[in-house]
């Protein structure tokens, strides 16, 4: 086709004139006409014979001989209207020469028919030959292609320098990772789960009765049923603030109660104030009652010879919305010297209930004031998670933790907490947030988990092992670690793993810096300190914890 091959040129010169040109060039006519028009005067036919021209030049240039006839005819209906006739010739070679007459359409020549085809051919095995990219022989097909040689590497090598210091810190925080990946022990089956439990309830049962724990004992007891030794922790535990009894989770509200219970008989004031704020579990509720008590004293002190504030209507709508509906509050008015009386009122027929203070209270005006300060500065008594400090030798296994079911059981008063929390972050949901509120957001999803069981290794190897609460701050656990410290006044750093260093003073919970429900951090001293070690001639101490620890260290 003229849009193929070496007539496109031709065909472009033609329509720049605006002449007309035929799609096709047929293969078996000697003479091929490229256009035919009519031109109305001179300089158009000179312009059209210029084109002619070239495209005859440009023809030789790529190796096809061509000749260019002109014929002269008129057309009907046309006056004096030369119309020229261009044809482009494939002559069949050099020898040929004369003026070559066009065939009639079905009479072709066999030697420019030949001489086309071979034409066509060579521009198609160009085109293939410029398309088959570097190296490709003609005589090959498209799938074989000559292979490439490879560029020779260098020979010489550099020598090879030391890790450097970030590094070694890279290469110790893939330790730790790989540490934390490495498969825990196979726990125990759901039988040996059930057998393990009712061991647990028949043995709290018998340190109820006082068969095998005695009040006040300050030990947590160890495991003893079958299947619990690869446990990393018995269970949570806590310590009761008033008589300092070891107490397992489900124990501690009775137990509590019953200490504070017990405390009337000694400090009837002290114990009706902690069994105000700590029965009462509605914080709202406690205050505004507080709050009212507080206000009834304070009349009293401000106006000693007001008799009416001396009294206290028990029916009275505030008493008995504030007051009257809170445990506690009626032992604590009769502790600081109150008591119930019948009065008369105006306008009543019959008497009612007040509380009136007494003569001997109203005497000491001071004792009623002390009384207020310790009824609005109290809190609840809320029993301490123990620690369970445990110290282990060195072991590859610090890194697997076998946590109990106490780790991830909630309380009733848990469920609601969380479910205060979720609420909260629903509402903050609708707030517009930056990214740092939002990555903070993400990292107070942690709060699922109530406990923590935390080791910290130290450079000898040796592990220290307790327990928190999920909420507490990184300052809880550098208070443990120096306790449990020869030197503790030498400064030192808790890194966590990858290398992230816990700082004292940031106010993070273990939670939000990811150190739930178990973690493994290292220990280390601050690096000052070593260097004013060394440069003093000393060495440090090679044992780190107190005596009394190491010599209850076990086997993990």
């Amino acid at each position: 086709t003229i849009q193929e091959g070496p007539f496109l040129p031709l065909l472009s010169l033609f329509r720049k004139s605006g002449e007309r040109c035929p799609n096709r060039l047929p293969l078996e006519a000697p003479s091929l006409p490229l256009a035919t028009d009519s031109w109305r005067t001179t300089e158009t036919q000179r312009q059209s014979v210029e084109r002619a021209h070239q495209a005859s030049e440009l023809m030789r240039a790529r190796g096809t001989p061509v000749r260019l006839s002109r014929g002269l005819s008129r057309e009907g209906g046309t006056s004096g209207g030369d119309v020229f006739s261009f044809r482009l010739l494939a002559i069949a070679g050099p020898s040929l020469t004369g003026p070559c007459a066009p065939r009639p359409p079905g009479a072709p020549s066999r030697r420019a028919a030949a001489t086309m085809k071979k034409f066509f051919q060579e521009i198609k095995a160009d085109i293939k030959f410029k398309s088959a990219g570097p190296g490709q022989k003609l005589t090959e097909s498209v799938g074989e292609k000559a292979p490439k040689e490879k560029p020779k590497q260098q020979a010489l090598r550099q020598p090879r320098q030391g890790p450097t210091d970030e590094a070694q810190m890279a290469a110790a925080a893939a330790l730790a990772r790989l540490e934390q990946k490495q498969p825990k022990a196979r726990g125990p089956t759901s039988q040996d789960s059930i057998r393990n439990q009712v061991r647990k309830e028949l043995r709290a049962e018998a340190t109820v009765s006082g068969n095998q724990e005695a009040a006040g004992t300050n030990t947590v007891p160890e495991p003893k049923e079958e299947g619990s030794a690869h446990l990393a922790v018995p269970g949570v535990y806590f310590i009761c603030p008033l008589t300092g009894a070891i107490l397992r989770k489900d124990q501690r509200d009775a137990r509590i109660r019953e200490a504070i219970l017990s405390h009337f008989s000694t400090d009837p004031v002290a114990a009706s104030i902690m069994k105000i704020h700590t029965f009462n579990k509605d914080r709202d509720r406690v205050k505004l009652g507080v709050d009212t008590i507080a206000k009834y004293l304070d009349n009293i002190h401000l106006h000693p010879e007001e008799e009416k504030y001396r009294k206290i209507k028990l029916q009275n709508k505030v008493f008995q919305e504030r007051i009257n509906c809170l445990e506690g509050t009626h032992e604590f008015f009769e502790a600081i010297g109150f008591q119930k009386a019948l009065l008369p009122v105006p306008d009543q027929e019959g008497p009612e209930e007040f509380y009136v203070l007494s003569e001997a209270a109203l005497a000491q005006l001071q004792s009623l004031e002390r009384h207020k300060e310790q009824l609005l500065h109290a809190e609840p008594v809320r029993a301490t998670l123990a620690r369970q400090c445990r110290v282990f030798r060195p072991s590859p296994l610090a890194s697997q933790f076998d946590l109990p079911m106490d780790f991830f059981n909630l309380t009733a008063e848990e469920i609601k907490r969380e479910q205060r929390l979720r609420s909260e972050a629903v509402e903050r949901l609708s707030v517009l947030r930056t990214k740092a509120m939002r990555e903070r957001e993400e990292q107070r999803e942690m709060r699922k988990y109530t406990y923590t069981l935390l080791r910290v290794r130290f450079p000898d190897g040796c592990l220290l092992q307790g327990t928190f609460y999920a909420r507490e701050r990184v300052a809880a656990l550098y208070g443990f670690v120096r306790e449990a410290l020869q030197n503790d006044w030498l400064p030192f750093e808790l890194l966590a793993s990858g290398g992230q260093k816990l700082s004292e003073d940031e106010n993070l919970a273990f939670n939000e810096c990811g150190l739930v429900p178990s973690a493994l951090l290292t220990f280390s001293w601050d690096a000052a300190v070593l260097e004013d070690i060394k440069a003093a001639g000393a060495k440090p101490d090679t044992s780190i914890l107190k005596p009394e620890l190491l010599s209850a260290i076990e086997k993990l």
